[in-house]
Parts: structure tokens; sequence; C-alpha cells
């Protein structure tokens, strides 16, 4: 079979975004770049250049951006993109404000809605003005506990106009779920809903809301959209008020956007590592608008009038990203469900009913897509498709075959991979490249991706850790309640020196395409989704049955599933009856993502000298992998319990 599955058209090479952009670059700087690759490496090479050059050619806003491009340009962290700038990041996705679609959403087969670009700019306008006569300032935090519907769109650009924080999660979380993250951030406003619809039924999670509000006191008011339920039934919600009541009072006025420094807080996202509560990473104004704008883009060719999908939630940071496809005067399209109701084919029947050009998903939908023996290709018509992105997972190389055999022969298929940490990626599509089996395109413009052995030493063709070596704009600022930034500097900056590691086990070919095996360090990642697995013992050790456990992310089926291990106290077995209700306590208190595939009994489990678990040397038993520095284990005889086990071999 031939690794070369797709090969752009000439006339596509020649009309690419990516295309005009290196030409316009040539004129601009006198230089004479002829390809693709030419262009990635002047815009690692020359980074003071580039991103200068992505702001004046999509004509990105700002009061102004400042003399000075970058300070402090040799220290990661530390590094500081536009220090004088002040600019406003809703400004730059409102950027139209006519009669076409803006957002489109579908909820399941229930729901359908549409707004136009002029009914966006007076919903933000009214939702702004409501949360600065609630008091919202600068510097706020707004959480969203919401689908990826209209309103929530509405709610974010509203915050963002503000200058105040945005922060978001899905409502299929459970309650210690939500509080664990938006509690730590002491959010004034939220907005939420009656309930959702999922494979075609009703929701309520207007319970969850009630227990959420209780537990965080910095909440002042909460708004609930109606979308399950006929009526909102704000009562018991402290604070409680209708999406409309909310906005009623408020006439369609100008906009008024706060300019802020390209630092200043605009997104809090949740990463959890092994221990403790979910980490809050906080992404800055600028870097996010600038990254995420450059790769929908030079990467995913997205222009005025495209129609662009992410079949994602709230709780995953592809929302913040295809949030920005409206920078590029783009419609985006919404949906909210399973993927899979009512008979598979509804994120198609989307994608036929309104003309969607960009259909991103994730890896795991593909797969299933596959098993589940859908031939869209044979029911659909599929015609204004011309790209498909997906990430969360490696791209199984059988799945990039299913794509072009059964969906489309003739479609841009790109794996892209990054992250929550850089809300963007750090390899992804390129239009004008071909596409090979099982191999991501290329590495972000503007990123400087390498591939390091365990000696800090640059490898090609053979496996290692992803690094950056050089500064980017959408670094985080850094994390909340972490003053010194230490915990910032453990995360990505300890395994070598003035280096980003991210925690990716990779492999860069000679060409820039890029191979990813999974994750290096603890954190899950089932399905695309990370998990940390301080959330699951949190809420499997609360039962009197368990005295300890210890959970890691198995391969399988071209992905990661969930396995738990316990040991149980005495007297206690561990029967079907105690496995449904360790997975019914998860299930509740975090999200269905976080229940195990498996829930299996031990007798012990192996901890450093200093207490610790040690997830990564079960983890590399489990996969047959030898246990780096077992000396360091204070009982290393425990890890033969998890050698060979026929539970995990089905």
């Amino acid at each position: 079979m031939s690794d070369l599955l797709w090969q752009p058209a000439k006339d596509r090479i020649e009309n690419a975004n990516v295309t005009r952009f290196r030409r316009w670059v040539n004129d601009k700087h006198g230089l004479n770049l002829q390809s693709f690759t030419a262009l990635y490496d002047w815009s690692v090479d020359d980074i003071e250049a580039f991103w200068p050059a992505i702001i004046e050619y999509t004509g990105l806003k700002a009061e102004s951006w400042g003399e000075r491009i970058l300070i402090d340009g040799d220290k990661m962290p530390g590094a500081q993109f536009f220090p004088d700038a002040r600019l406003n990041f809703a400004e730059n996705l409102l950027v139209r404000d006519d009669d076409s679609d803006a957002l489109v959403f579908w909820g399941e087969d229930k729901v359908k809605s549409r707004m136009s670009w002029a009914e966006l700019n007076i919903a933000v306008s009214k939702f702004s003005q409501a949360l600065r006569a609630e008091g919202v300032v600068k510097g706020d935090r707004v959480c969203g506990y919401m689908p990826n519907m209209s309103e929530t769109v509405v709610a974010m650009l509203a915050t963002a106009t503000i200058g105040a924080t945005w922060s978001s999660a899905s409502p299929d979380f459970g309650v210690q779920g939500v509080v664990d993250r938006f509690g730590q951030i002491e959010p004034v406003i939220m907005i939420t809903v009656d309930g959702y619809h999922y494979n075609g039924k009703q929701h309520d999670i207007r319970e969850k809301v009630r227990d959420v509000v209780d537990r965080i006191d910095s909440l002042k008011k909460v708004v609930i959209v109606p979308y399950a339920f006929d009526g909102t039934n704000t009562t018991g919600i402290r604070g409680g008020i209708s999406y409309d009541d909310f906005v009623a009072p408020f006439r369609t006025e100008t906009i008024v956007f706060e300019q802020v420094a390209f630092n200043h807080p605009l997104y809090v996202m949740f990463s959890s590592g092994t221990t403790g509560k979910p980490k809050c990473i906080v992404h800055g104004t600028g870097g996010t608008l600038l990254k995420q704008v450059s790769e929908h883009v030079l990467h995913c060719d997205v222009a005025p009038g495209d129609r662009v999908f992410y079949f994602t939630t709230c709780g995953w940071m592809m929302w913040n990203w295809l949030m920005a496809g409206l920078a590029a005067g783009a419609t985006l399209l919404l949906y909210d469900g399973s993927p899979f109701y009512p008979n598979g084919n509804i994120l198609f029947d989307y994608a036929d009913a309104e003309r969607m050009t960009l259909f991103g998903t994730s890896a795991k939908y593909i797969d299933a897509l596959a098993k589940a023996d859908l031939k869209p290709r044979e029911t659909h018509d599929l015609s204004s498709v011309r790209a498909m992105t997906s990430t969360g997972s490696p791209l199984a190389p059988e799945s990039f075959d299913y794509v072009y055999r059964d969906i489309k022969n003739d479609i841009h298929l790109a794996s892209i991979s990054g992250g929550t940490d850089i809300l963007g990626c750090f390899v992804l599509a390129s239009p004008v490249l071909p596409v090979k089996r099982g191999v991501i395109q290329t590495r972000a413009l503007g990123v400087a991706v390498d591939v390091f052995d365990d000696d800090g030493q640059p490898v090609r063709n053979e496996k290692g850790e992803l690094v950056c070596t050089k500064p980017f704009p959408s670094m985080p600022v850094g994390f909340w309640n972490d003053p010194d930034g230490s915990r910032y500097h453990s995360a990505y900056f300890d395994k070598f020196e003035n280096i980003w590691c991210h925690g990716d086990y990779v492999e860069l070919d000679d060409e820039g395409g890029m191979v990813i095996y999974g994750r290096s360090d603890a954190t899950l990642n089932p399905g695309g989704v990370r998990i940390g697995t301080a959330e699951i013992y949190r809420q499997v050790e609360m039962l009197p049955e368990i005295q300890e456990s210890i959970v890691i992310g198995q391969e399988w089926d071209n992905d990661v599933r969930v396995i738990l291990f316990v040991v149980l106290r005495e007297n206690n077995v561990l029967d079907t009856a105690l496995i449904d209700k360790i997975k019914k306590q998860i299930r509740a208190n975090c999200t269905p993502r976080h229940v195990p595939a498996k829930v299996i009994a031990v007798a012990d489990i192996p901890r450093t000298k200093s207490g610790k678990i040690t997830e990564l040397a079960v983890r590399d038993v489990v996969h047959g992998r030898p246990v780096k520095n077992q000396e360091a284990l204070a009982n290393p005889t425990a890890l033969e319990l998890f050698s060979n086990l026929g539970e995990l071999k089905s």
C-alpha cells in the first residue's frame, strides 16, 4: 500500500492562503522562499519577523502593537511578545456585521438555530452591558457550564469585550469536577443551562447547578439558558436568572472593547497532573489570538465565507480553538450531543445541510465510524468538505485508509496535535503538502518544534520527546495561584533547561512529518481528553471498601483506556456490585471519560521511598517495558503484581 494518500491539486496550492502569505513575505522582506518548508524554516529562524507578519497579513486589530516585538527571547519561561501592545480579543473576532451566518447550532435532532453576524453583535452588546451592570470588570472571571451552543459563544465574547477572563466546562461534568475547576478561580458570574440532550435523552442538570453554586461563594449571578426543558426553573439556585431576563433591560449599543495588555488573562484552561486538583492554566489575550489565527488561516486555509465545524465540548480546548474561526470571517457550525444519534450519520447530515468546509473531529470518532462500517461516501454528497482535521489522540494509519476509502477520496485529511497547554498545535496541517498514511504533515509555523533523546540531543527518524526550543506567543502566562512560577516551570521546563518539553513520545522524519506514539508522562488521555489521575483517586478513595488505588492509561485499540487498580479494605471483595459502585461514583462526580474500562484488585501498590505511588512504573510493567530507577522504590516487588494480567488482554 502506498504511503501517499492525497496530493493537493496545483490550483489549490496556488490559491492557498499560505502560498499567498509566502509570496507576500518574499515581497515584504526581500526573500526568496520557494516552498512551505522554506517558509517554516524562516518562521522559526526569525520569529521576530514572523509574528508581526501574521498581524499585518491577517489585519489583526489593536489600539497599539507597541514598538517592541520580543523581550527576554532567550528565556523559557520568561520571554514576552509585544510587551507594550493594547488590544481586545473579541474585537478581532467580531469582524463582520452583516446578515450572513455567523453561528449555526444543532442540538442533536432536537434544536436547530442560526445567528447572523448582525445578530451576534447585538447579542454580545446586550450581554456585555448586562455583565457590566453586575459589576464585572477587567480581570474578573466569568465561567460557562455549558453545551457548545450559540449562547456560549455570546457569553465568551461579551466577557472578552470587558477584559474579563473566561473559563468553561461541559454539562456532563459532575459537581466535584466543576467545583474543583471553577472553585479555584472564583468566578463572579456563571452561565449554564437547565439540561442538555444526549443520545436522544434529556438530562436535567439543575440540581447539579444548585450544588455547584452552593459551593462557590464568589458567584453573584447564575444566568440560565432554557435548552432541554421548557422553562429555566431557577428556584433554589442562588442568584439564578434566565438568559432572556438577564439581557432584557438593555438596548443595542456600540460595543465597548476594553483594551488590555498582550498577556492579559483571556482564558483559564484546566489540565491535571497526577496530584492535587486540576491545574489552572492561564492563557493571554494576544498570544491566543496570534497562534489560533495563524492556524486557521495558514494551516487550515480558512477564509471568509468558509463554514468551520469541530466536534467538541466546552470542556476541551478545541472549543476555544474553534472560536478563532470568526477572526477569519468564517461561519462556525456548533453541535451538541452524541455524534452517533440517531443512526450514526448526523454529523455528515450537518455537513451537507450547512455546506461545511472544514470538518474537525477526533481520532476516536473516525475509528468508531470505521468499526460501525459506515460509508458516508455512499450516503452523502460532502462536496463542500475540503478538509477533515483529527486530534485528541494519534490517528491510526488504518483510519487514514478509512477516510479516503469510505468518506471522501479528494479531501485534505490532517492529523493535528498540540493541546490545552498552548491553546493550539505543535504539529498540524498544510494545505499545500501531500498527506501520507499515519503521518502528521508538518510542524506549526513560528514554533521551533524538535525531538530530543533522553540526553537532550536532537534526533530524526527515531522516537523521543517532543520539545520546543524557542518561545512562541501562546505559551501560558502562567498557572493560577502559582506566584513564584514553580508549578509552571516544573510542568514544562524541568526535563531540559530553557526548553519546553511537552510530554509526547514522537518521531520526526527528514521531511518534517511527525508520528505521535502517545503521552510520555502519567496523564491519562482517553479519546484525547486529558485526565488527571488525582481526580479519580479522590472519588474512589471516598468509598469505604477501598483502601488505596492507582490508575494508568493502557494503550489499546489505537487509543488509551483507563485502568483502575484497587487495594481493598479487609473483608471486601471486588465483585460486580462494587465495580458498578466505583464506576457510578466516578461518573457522578467527574465525567464519563473518567470511568475506567477495567477495575482490578491488587494486593499492593508500588511507591517511592518518600511514599508517592508510581503510575509510570505500573504503566511500563503493564506494557511490558523495563522500569527505570527501581532502586527509588520502597517496595519494588509490588511491580510483579501488574505483570501479564489476563484481564488486560481483552
